[in-house]
């Protein structure tokens, strides 16, 4: 069934990538030359600069590389956010070099991607990803300018997810994490969904986490401290741990760091080896790791009543359909884990605009809340409750506006693939829907420039 009717041609052009380049680059280590391959792969310049992270994986490839780019392309696309779709990828293990080899491999990778205008502020800016993080782009953007001296105004654009030393934003780094507690909020309290079994709350709710990453950390820690979730289990690649009565995630976390594993966490039961995590009942589920996790091998015996795709391609066509048929509802990846490139969005106009977030507006608010105050005060003949007077008078720091644009732009997205549901009930679920609203103002941007 075809939900949009695209002019003849324009739906090809969508789907292809742009243009992938491929790079091979040496770097002379540990007494001896060794041999790198990367890629950068741009699927869409209707909208510029370009956008995507990039990732250090030793199964990286080409053709994962242009999948990831178009999604890029649709997740922009659909939070409205001013980005064509990119991504990158070097092909190695990061766990095997030193940081200061990583260091000398990344600022390498820089000069390649820079040689060949893959990277800068107007063009293609790159992000954190699986295998990258603050101290990457820390790397990448010294050295672009370096490479860059005329540059140097706006050089700190060149890439987000950055150190706030560096130029970043605070809220980057929980950002995706939670944009997916937004976007659970927002599927829940619309009065036009199902909800959870009825439900428009997470309150003793049951969910289980896979990945325990920065993804799956923070969101595992926002719904269970900020909604009242009980994150019942948390799988990785070595196993997984529960706990009927809720996890408690930050001490998880610092056990994580303290050891690099979960398992022999005294707040839970370790499940070495064990897979199936994922597999026990639960209220919500959400993977939060690597593609694929859910397929036709294992969707029959998934038992959430809600999956929330926290990573890129989490469930397979197959298993989606199976999920799909039992009455499980899917968010899909789309919108879920679109937290990270809307942050990345502010963080770009941050250093474009060389202005924090708040420095011309923060102490105007103050002054006019304190005034209200006083003249709830003086009409009311009370003082104003001490337990939220300080919260009130507070003029907001740039968390507090990141964390607001961040909930206005879930809150707003979904409202649009919710409307087109309810506009063309023969969508049939929200995935479907996610893909008409994205690609529909993809193809609206390409008819606008006369392509």
């Amino acid at each position: 069934m075809t939900f949009l009717d695209l002019p003849e041609g324009l739906a090809e052009r969508i789907i292809q990538c742009n243009s992938t380049y491929t790079v091979r680059f040496g770097v002379r280590l540990r007494g001896r030359m060794y041999s790198f391959i990367g890629w950068r792969s741009v699927h869409s310049e209707h909208c510029e600069p370009v956008k995507g992270g990039i990732r250090y994986a030793p199964d990286a490839d080409a053709e994962e590389v242009e999948a990831l780019a178009a999604l890029m392309t649709l997740k922009c696309s659909l939070v409205d956010v001013p980005f064509g779709g990119s991504k990158g990828a070097l092909k190695i293990d990061p766990r095997e070099w030193t940081p200061q080899e990583l260091e000398r491999i990344t600022r390498r990778f820089t000069q390649e991607l820079n040689k060949r205008g893959l990277i800068g502020p107007g063009v293609n800016v790159p992000a954190p990803d699986i295998g990258t993080g603050e101290r990457e782009m820390a790397w990448m953007v010294d050295e672009f300018r370096r490479a860059n001296p005329t540059d140097v105004v706006n050089a700190r654009a060149c890439v987000t997810g950055k150190p706030l030393s560096k130029g970043g934003i605070a809220g980057r780094t929980e950002a995706t994490g939670r944009g997916v507690q937004f976007s659970v909020q927002s599927f829940l309290r619309d009065s036009r969904t199902e909800g959870l079994k009825g439900r428009r709350d997470l309150k003793d709710a049951s969910v289980i986490v896979q990945g325990f990453g920065n993804v799956g950390y923070h969101a595992a820690k926002f719904l269970s401290e900020g909604d009242g979730a009980r994150v019942t289990v948390v799988a990785e690649r070595d196993g997984c741990i529960s706990n009927p009565g809720g996890l408690a995630i930050e001490a998880l976390k610092q056990h994580q760091i303290r050891t690099g594993s979960i398992l022999g966490f005294e707040g839970g039961k370790s499940h070495a080896n064990d897979m199936a995590g994922i597999e026990q009942p639960c209220d919500v589920l959400i993977p939060a790791a690597m593609e694929n996790a859910i397929h036709s091998g294992n969707a029959e015996r998934i038992k959430a009543h809600l999956v929330v795709e926290a990573a890129n391609g989490p469930i397979t066509f197959e298993a989606d359909k199976i999920l799909r048929s039992r009455g499980v509802t899917i968010l899909p990846d789309l919108y879920v884990n679109s937290g990270g490139v809307v942050v990345s969005y502010f963080e770009w106009v941050k250093n474009l605009t060389h202005i924090p977030f708040g420095l011309m507006e923060r102490r105007r608010r103050e002054r006019r809340n304190q005034t209200i105050a006083a003249a709830l005060e003086r009409m009311t003949g009370k003082e104003f409750p001490a337990d939220i007077r300080d919260e009130f008078l507070e003029g907001g720091a740039e968390i507090d506006l990141v964390r607001s644009g961040l909930e206005d732009v879930m809150r707003s997205t979904w409202g649009r693939i919710a409307d087109l549901i309810e506009e063309q009930p023969d969508l049939g679920d929200y995935r479907t829907a996610a893909y008409v609203a994205s690609i529909r103002q993809v193809a609206d941007a390409y008819e606008a420039i006369g392509i």
